[in-house]
């Protein structure tokens, strides 16, 4: 019973290699045949909202749907065998995007009725999610989702001064210009604010008086400099975990990469690295 344990953990193990690596042979071969699919389902869905050419293939379509639809199960089924914690990888974020890859396939059949049409078209777009699957095969997109974790309080207490700053100056526009000149509430204000600030401009209300345009002046000024604040951060956090990750050494408790070679543990959740 012991051997038969530690055989079925080394296939687990080579399962996992193959499927969650990309610094292996079969790992990439895997990855670039699973990029090659997703491709090629989102191409499917695109066709099918041309009404001309799903009128004329419509069959053609739906089977090559199913055939995404079974192969895409199998990967999944594949993954979920793999990890040695199922829920880990289930609630996920990759995990989720790959549950609603297959998802609305199966439930399209599973709601009948001509009534229900609308809302099966609705959940034929989800599989519109399967784009999402390929920024896992990014290397850069890992790092990215690191440096956007490391700097989401910076970017929280920003925004918030932001939001702060948009209500004062909102309230303030309310105040100066009032309802004769298109701000009649102070939301209606905050949503100038916002659209100045982010140097959008949609130009559809505007103030009339001179202190407004003086406030105004002001508010795009602040916008220039205040573009500039997130990037700055985000940009020092990715320059750190560029320092900190140097393989895709990915752990097959938790998921998460970016160990280095030589390393024995999972530096998250301490698990011995395959």
């Amino acid at each position: 019973m012991k051997i038969e344990k530690n055989e079925s953990s080394k296939w687990q193990s080579k399962l996992f290699v193959v499927i969650f690596e990309s610094d292996t042979f079969w790992g990439k071969f895997f990855d670039i045949i699973l990029i090659i699919l997703i491709s090629f389902s989102v191409l499917v869905v695109m066709l099918e909202s041309v009404e001309s050419f799903r009128l004329e293939n419509g069959v053609l379509l739906r089977d090559l749907e199913w055939l995404f639809t079974i192969l895409f199960t199998m990967e999944y089924l594949l993954r979920l065998i793999s990890v040695k914690k199922n829920l880990s990888y289930v609630w996920s974020f990759f995990g989720v995007i790959d549950l609603l890859a297959i998802a609305p396939t199966y439930l399209s059949v599973l709601i009948p009725g001509a009534q229900f049409l609308l809302v099966i078209r609705v959940l034929r777009l989800l599989r519109v999610f399967r784009i999402l699957k390929l920024v896992k095969f990014i290397s850069q997109a890992n790092m990215l989702m690191q440096a956007l974790r490391a700097s989401r309080f910076k970017i929280s207490i920003f925004i918030f001064s932001i939001l702060t700053l948009v209500i004062v100056i909102g309230s303030l526009m309310y105040v100066i210009e009032g309802p004769e000149h298109g701000f009649s509430s102070i939301p209606r204000g905050i949503y100038w604010a916002i659209v100045t600030l982010t140097t959008v401009g949609y130009g559809d209300i505007s103030p009339q008086t001179n202190i407004g345009q003086v406030l105004a002046s002001i508010v795009m000024i602040i916008g220039f400099a205040i573009i500039a604040v997130p990037t700055g951060i985000l940009t020092v956090e990715l320059s750190q975990v560029q320092r900190q990750m140097s393989s895709n050494r990915t752990c097959g408790s938790c998921n998460n990469p970016g160990h280095d070679l030589d390393s024995a543990f999972c530096k998250y959740c301490g698990e011995k690295l395959e």
